[in-house]
């Protein structure tokens, strides 16, 4: 299984961004996917998750403002990222969960100018 994220980029606060990630290989049902993101020296922390069957969970710092979403026929998942602060700078990645194992993407840069 590899996954591309794609996306991510400069942006003022208030701005927003949509990242995708695009999964390709053997990809099984049910599964789940997410979006994580990391600042340097920091954990990863979780930021949205769905499930193939639509069911999505949010981490506080981003409700209201974040929106995941999937199209199972492309095996491709996104992010729409609205209102975005500062603080929601970092390395996103995203990740699925099929069959008890974890796939990484590579991350994709995410930078909110104040």
């Amino acid at each position: 299984v590899q996954l591309q994220a794609s996306g991510g980029g400069l942006v003022q606060a208030g701005g927003s961004l949509r990242l995708s990630c695009a999964a390709s290989g053997s990809i099984f049902s049910p599964n789940g996917m997410g979006w994580s993101r990391q600042v340097p020296g920091k954990q990863r922390e979780l930021v949205a998750s769905i499930t193939s069957a639509g069911s999505t969970h949010y981490a506080d710092s981003v409700k209201g403002r974040f929106t995941i979403s999937r199209d199972n026929a492309k095996n491709t998942m996104y992010l729409q990222m609205n209102s975005l602060k500062p603080e929601d700078t970092a390395v996103y990645y995203c990740n699925l969960v099929q069959r008890w194992h974890t796939y990484w993407g590579q991350g994709t840069l995410v930078t909110v100018s104040s």
